[in-house]
């Protein structure tokens, strides 16, 4: 199939370091602020890369559930694929593709778990079935049916039936904590805008403009 025609046309204003917040996380939180208001489709949907010891990435969408300065909260469950190429490699890629606005964020940087307590807040704050759903899957593991996951979800659901559900010890959430920060916004002839927020070893951030 010859895709060479399928052309987008990038119609946005233009982008300039003037019109950039000197903090990502306050940048990011204006974006994504935007993103609300434009009403697209999961905002907080993420991308997300990582690479285990056999150097193979692997990518998936993920939902992003809190950010601040300390970084990008995701929840999933610890023995997922992901969870085991985080542990053997403790770095990862996030990308919002917010296409509609003609804008993407990347972000690169490490990963670790969020504190017992945190994950409980977050698990308490679910809804029921949700909860449930915690249980129910293996995440990544191969099964042989759908039926079998349903089977499960309802054996699940019995059992706690009259109280609530437990928080699950394989299941927690992660933080990326970003060493860089880009910013595409998409430009006329393909000459979009681009800026780069890098961490230095003082911890503060320094932006730069990256040729499309």
């Amino acid at each position: 199939m010859d895709l060479t025609e399928i052309r987008g046309k990038y119609t946005t204003k233009a982008l300039d370091i003037e019109h950039l917040d000197k903090n990502p996380f306050k940048q990011f939180e204006i974006w994504f602020k935007d993103a609300i208001n434009e009403e697209v489709s999961e905002p907080n949907a993420m991308i997300l890369a990582t690479v285990g010891k056999d150097m193979m990435p692997s990518v998936r969408a993920v939902l992003l559930k809190t950010f601040d300065e300390s970084g990008f909260v995701f929840f999933t469950n610890y023995k997922s694929k992901k969870a085991a190429q985080i542990k053997e490699n403790p770095n990862a890629a996030a990308l919002f593709s917010w296409i509609d606005m003609e804008r993407q964020v990347k972000i690169e940087g490490s990963v670790e778990k969020i504190s017992t307590a945190d994950s409980l807040k977050y698990f308490l704050s679910r809804p029921k079935g949700s909860q449930i759903g915690a249980w129910v899957s293996h995440q990544s593991s191969i099964i042989t049916s759908r039926g079998l996951l349903e089977q499960k979800f309802d054996e699940i659901k019995r059992k706690f039936s009259k109280g609530e559900v437990p928080f699950p010890d394989f299941w927690g959430g992660y933080i990326i904590k970003p060493l860089r920060i880009e910013f595409w916004q998409g430009g006329q002839d393909r000459l979009h805008d681009r800026f780069l927020y890098e961490k230095d070893e003082k911890g503060s951030w320094t932006i730069t403009r990256l040729a499309p």
